[in-house]
């Protein structure tokens, strides 16, 4: 499925995921059904929009990463250039995000506001062919398209996940005070916290892990050295468990090259990468000339 027929894709479950918690609201704390899903139909529709032309600015906001320029990390830039021109293009911004896990990603509607992201952990970890093969995956995520979906879902799945939360408490606190039987108030908001974040995490894994596949086979391939992209994948995963991040939404996990949360909890249960195992046997493979992709 082509980029955009995903994005298409992962709009319309937004809508209906937003419809539905209107209908469930709307019961709740409307006069009827119809206002509550009315109401969030519309707000679906701002986030559709607010996504498609923010969703760059909110990943980068979310994890602090700050625009560098080539004067204040000239090495840095010089790789990224190199593995964009090798395919064929342009220059994307370069983000820094201030942590020591070391990790990247990439972001951006298309390839012409496309920001390759790297954590201050990762330029000390990796050597530079290591770090040229992740930035090759990342830029080759651009070249595929993959940037806008993956970035529309980290901030949608965001969204879907903060919204089941506020109906949670909201309803703790008696928001439904409308007549309704609070015991279906309360088992209806306890439903919605848990399956809405896993309904987010589940429209990721849909579109997520083929795409680390490709990424992996068109970056290694971009650059010619498959064995310096297994190798930073191992490092990279062993860090990432030592040392997670304590900040940022285990939401927006399907953006980055490893995952970089802990892999605790129930949402995390659903994996938005491929086994690592699998991703460094197949780039072994290709270094030894079979393609299992």
């Amino acid at each position: 499925m082509g980029a955009y027929a995903r994005l298409a894709a992962l709009f319309a479950a937004l809508t209906a995921i937003f419809v539905g918690f209107g209908w469930i609201i709307g019961t709740l704390w409307f006069s009827d059904w119809v206002t509550g899903s009315l109401v969030f139909l519309a707000l679906a529709a701002a986030m559709n929009l607010i996504a498609y032309f923010a969703s760059d600015k909110i990943v980068l906001w979310s994890y602090r990463a700050r625009i560098i320029s080539e004067a204040d990390r000239p090495r840095l830039h010089g790789t990224v250039r190199e593995v964009a021109q090798r395919a064929g293009l342009p220059m994307p911004r370069v983000a820094i995000v201030p942590t020591d896990t070391p990790n990247a990603f990439a972001t951006g509607r298309d390839p012409r506001h496309a920001v390759v992201a790297v954590t201050e952990g990762i330029l000390h970890l990796l050597t530079e062919d290591e770090l040229r093969g992740v930035l090759a995956h990342e830029i080759s995520h651009v070249k595929n398209r993959d940037i806008l979906v993956m970035s529309v879902a980290a901030t949608i799945a965001g969204a879907i996940s903060f919204m089941a939360r506020m109906f949670w408490w909201n309803t703790m606190l008696g928001g439904s005070s409308r007549g309704r039987d609070n015991g279906v108030a309360t088992l209806l908001a306890f439903l919605g916290m848990i399956l809405a974040p896993l309904a987010a995490v589940l429209l990721q894994l849909a579109i997520s892990r083929g795409r680390e596949y490709r990424a992996d086979h068109s970056g290694a391939l971009a650059i010619g050295e498959p064995l310096a992209l297994a190798s930073a994948l191992e490092k990279l995963e062993a860090a990432n468990r030592r040392r997670p991040f304590r900040f940022g939404s285990p939401a927006s996990q399907g953006l980055f090259i490893v995952n970089p949360f802990s892999p605790t909890g129930f949402v995390n249960l659903f994996r938005t990468h491929p086994p690592i195992q699998d991703r460094v046997a197949r780039l072994h493979d290709l270094a030894q000339g079979v393609d299992r992709y």
